[in-house]
Protein backbone atom coordinates (compact mmCIF):
# COMPACT_ATOMS: atom_id res chain seq x y z
CA UNK A 1 0.00 0.00 0.00
CA UNK A 2 2.93 2.52 1.04
CA UNK A 3 4.10 2.07 -2.74
CA UNK A 4 0.52 2.84 -4.21
CA UNK A 5 0.51 5.73 -2.47
CA UNK A 6 3.86 7.03 -3.80
CA UNK A 7 2.73 6.11 -7.06
CA UNK A 8 -0.27 8.42 -6.72
CA UNK A 9 2.13 11.20 -5.51
CA UNK A 10 4.62 10.93 -8.45
CA UNK A 11 1.18 10.72 -11.15
CA UNK A 12 0.20 13.66 -9.62
CA UNK A 13 3.47 15.38 -9.25
CA UNK A 14 4.36 14.59 -13.38
CA UNK A 15 0.88 15.30 -14.24
CA UNK A 16 1.31 19.15 -12.41
CA UNK A 17 4.58 18.99 -14.43
CA UNK A 18 3.10 18.70 -18.01
CA UNK A 19 0.54 20.94 -17.12
CA UNK A 20 2.98 23.90 -16.09
CA UNK A 21 5.19 23.10 -19.42
CA UNK A 22 1.81 22.94 -21.61
CA UNK A 23 1.01 26.55 -20.01
CA UNK A 24 5.01 27.53 -20.61
CA UNK A 25 4.42 26.92 -24.24
CA UNK A 26 1.55 27.93 -24.53
CA UNK A 27 2.11 31.92 -23.31
CA UNK A 28 5.76 31.34 -25.09
CA UNK A 29 3.82 30.78 -28.51
CA UNK A 30 1.40 33.55 -27.83
CA UNK A 31 4.45 35.89 -27.08
CA UNK A 32 6.08 35.47 -30.09
CA UNK A 33 2.52 34.86 -32.09
CA UNK A 34 2.32 38.76 -31.17
CA UNK A 35 5.49 39.99 -31.72
CA UNK A 36 5.55 38.75 -35.38
CA UNK A 37 2.28 40.09 -35.99
CA UNK A 38 3.68 43.56 -35.11
CA UNK A 39 6.65 43.34 -37.33
CA UNK A 40 4.55 42.36 -40.11
CA UNK A 41 2.52 45.61 -40.38
CA UNK A 42 5.58 47.39 -40.92
CA UNK A 43 9.22 46.60 -41.06
CA UNK A 44 9.26 42.83 -41.59
CA UNK A 45 6.84 42.48 -44.93
CA UNK A 46 8.71 45.46 -46.74
CA UNK A 47 12.00 43.36 -46.17
CA UNK A 48 10.59 39.98 -47.31
CA UNK A 49 9.20 41.85 -50.38
CA UNK A 50 12.90 43.25 -51.02
CA UNK A 51 14.21 40.16 -50.58
CA UNK A 52 11.85 38.89 -53.54
CA UNK A 53 12.57 41.60 -55.78
CA UNK A 54 16.61 40.97 -55.36
CA UNK A 55 16.06 37.48 -56.33
CA UNK A 56 13.64 37.15 -59.06
CA UNK A 57 14.74 38.27 -62.32
CA UNK A 58 12.88 41.77 -64.06
CA UNK A 59 11.45 40.89 -67.46
CA UNK A 60 12.48 43.70 -69.74
CA UNK A 61 9.76 45.73 -71.69
CA UNK A 62 9.82 44.24 -75.47
CA UNK A 63 7.46 47.48 -78.11
CA UNK A 64 5.19 44.95 -79.35
CA UNK A 65 2.86 48.13 -80.67
CA UNK A 66 1.19 51.18 -79.58
CA UNK A 67 -2.20 51.86 -78.07
CA UNK A 68 -4.30 55.10 -78.13
CA UNK A 69 -6.63 56.01 -75.49
CA UNK A 70 -9.70 58.16 -77.11
CA UNK A 71 -12.31 60.82 -75.89
CA UNK A 72 -15.81 59.09 -76.36
CA UNK A 73 -16.19 61.27 -79.26
CA UNK A 74 -13.59 58.77 -81.00
CA UNK A 75 -12.18 61.79 -82.66
CA UNK A 76 -10.17 63.51 -80.08
CA UNK A 77 -6.63 61.03 -78.93
CA UNK A 78 -6.23 61.15 -74.99
CA UNK A 79 -2.40 59.89 -74.60
CA UNK A 80 -0.69 56.84 -76.42
CA UNK A 81 1.93 54.09 -75.39
CA UNK A 82 3.74 51.70 -76.10
CA UNK A 83 2.67 48.65 -75.21
CA UNK A 84 3.87 44.67 -75.10
CA UNK A 85 0.74 42.16 -76.08
CA UNK A 86 -0.55 39.31 -73.83
CA UNK A 87 -2.54 37.23 -76.51
CA UNK A 88 -1.51 33.57 -75.31
CA UNK A 89 -2.01 31.41 -72.45
CA UNK A 90 1.20 32.26 -71.14
CA UNK A 91 1.42 35.49 -71.78
CA UNK A 92 -1.67 36.23 -70.06
CA UNK A 93 -0.64 34.40 -67.15
CA UNK A 94 2.82 36.70 -66.85
CA UNK A 95 1.13 39.33 -67.10
CA UNK A 96 3.26 42.31 -65.72
CA UNK A 97 4.08 40.09 -62.73
CA UNK A 98 8.13 40.50 -61.39
CA UNK A 99 8.49 43.90 -62.68
CA UNK A 100 10.03 46.17 -60.22
CA UNK A 101 9.18 49.89 -62.08
CA UNK A 102 7.42 50.75 -65.31
CA UNK A 103 7.47 53.90 -67.25
CA UNK A 104 4.64 56.14 -67.73
CA UNK A 105 4.47 55.84 -71.22
CA UNK A 106 4.33 51.94 -71.26
CA UNK A 107 1.56 49.65 -70.79
CA UNK A 108 0.54 45.48 -71.53
CA UNK A 109 -2.94 45.08 -73.59
CA UNK A 110 -4.34 41.70 -73.15
CA UNK A 111 -6.22 40.61 -76.10
CA UNK A 112 -8.82 37.56 -75.44
CA UNK A 113 -9.83 35.17 -77.75
CA UNK A 114 -13.72 35.85 -76.66
CA UNK A 115 -15.38 38.54 -74.83
CA UNK A 116 -16.49 37.22 -71.49
CA UNK A 117 -16.11 38.59 -67.92
CA UNK A 118 -12.21 38.89 -67.13
CA UNK A 119 -11.20 39.14 -63.81
CA UNK A 120 -7.45 39.67 -62.92
CA UNK A 121 -5.34 39.72 -59.52
CA UNK A 122 -2.22 41.32 -58.63
CA UNK A 123 -0.48 38.40 -57.28
CA UNK A 124 3.25 38.28 -57.67
CA UNK A 125 3.19 42.29 -59.19
CA UNK A 126 4.93 44.22 -57.23
CA UNK A 127 3.88 47.83 -58.81
CA UNK A 128 0.49 49.09 -58.78
CA UNK A 129 -1.34 49.61 -62.03
CA UNK A 130 -4.48 50.84 -63.10
CA UNK A 131 -6.12 48.00 -64.85
CA UNK A 132 -8.80 48.96 -67.92
CA UNK A 133 -11.05 46.83 -69.48
CA UNK A 134 -12.69 47.36 -72.88
CA UNK A 135 -15.16 45.59 -74.63
CA UNK A 136 -15.53 43.99 -78.20
CA UNK A 137 -15.73 47.47 -79.73
CA UNK A 138 -13.05 49.20 -77.79
CA UNK A 139 -14.90 50.65 -75.37
CA UNK A 140 -13.69 51.03 -71.90
CA UNK A 141 -16.18 49.12 -69.67
CA UNK A 142 -14.28 49.55 -66.37
CA UNK A 143 -11.44 50.71 -64.62
CA UNK A 144 -9.85 49.50 -61.28
CA UNK A 145 -7.35 52.50 -60.35
CA UNK A 146 -4.34 52.16 -58.15
CA UNK A 147 -4.30 48.20 -57.42
CA UNK A 148 -2.90 47.01 -54.12
CA UNK A 149 0.78 45.20 -55.25
CA UNK A 150 1.13 41.43 -54.91
CA UNK A 151 -3.08 41.12 -53.70
CA UNK A 152 -4.95 38.46 -54.60
CA UNK A 153 -8.15 40.29 -54.48
CA UNK A 154 -10.10 40.11 -57.19
CA UNK A 155 -10.49 42.65 -59.89
CA UNK A 156 -13.72 41.83 -62.47
CA UNK A 157 -14.55 43.23 -65.46
CA UNK A 158 -18.09 43.20 -64.24
CA UNK A 159 -19.33 42.46 -68.04
CA UNK A 160 -18.08 40.89 -71.21
CA UNK A 161 -14.37 42.09 -72.14
CA UNK A 162 -12.02 41.21 -75.16
CA UNK A 163 -9.39 43.97 -73.84
CA UNK A 164 -7.45 44.46 -70.89
CA UNK A 165 -4.77 47.31 -70.51
CA UNK A 166 -2.71 47.64 -67.45
CA UNK A 167 -0.76 51.02 -67.27
CA UNK A 168 1.03 52.43 -64.13
CA UNK A 169 -1.02 53.38 -61.44
CA UNK A 170 -2.55 56.72 -61.64
CA UNK A 171 -2.30 56.87 -65.32
CA UNK A 172 -5.98 57.18 -65.64
CA UNK A 173 -6.69 60.04 -63.46
CA UNK A 174 -3.37 61.94 -64.65
CA UNK A 175 -4.92 61.54 -68.67
CA UNK A 176 -8.33 61.96 -67.09
CA UNK A 177 -9.22 57.99 -69.16
CA UNK A 178 -12.73 57.34 -68.03
CA UNK A 179 -15.36 54.69 -68.47
CA UNK A 180 -17.01 55.09 -72.00
CA UNK A 181 -13.49 56.20 -73.81
CA UNK A 182 -12.24 53.96 -76.34
CA UNK A 183 -8.54 52.36 -76.96
CA UNK A 184 -7.53 51.57 -80.33
CA UNK A 185 -3.89 49.85 -80.86
CA UNK A 186 -1.72 48.55 -83.59
CA UNK A 187 1.08 46.01 -83.65
CA UNK A 188 4.84 46.50 -84.24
Amino acid sequence: MVQKAKKGKNNSANYLKYILIAVVILVAAYFIYDNIGKKSDNKYVVKTNEEQLNNIKEPQFEKQGELEFIKKDKKTVISKIDIEIADNDAKTQQGLMYRKSMEENRGMLFIFPIAQEHSFWMKNTFISLDIIFSDKDKKIVKIHKSTTPQSTKSLPSGSPTLYVVEVIAGYTDKYRIAEGDMINFTRK
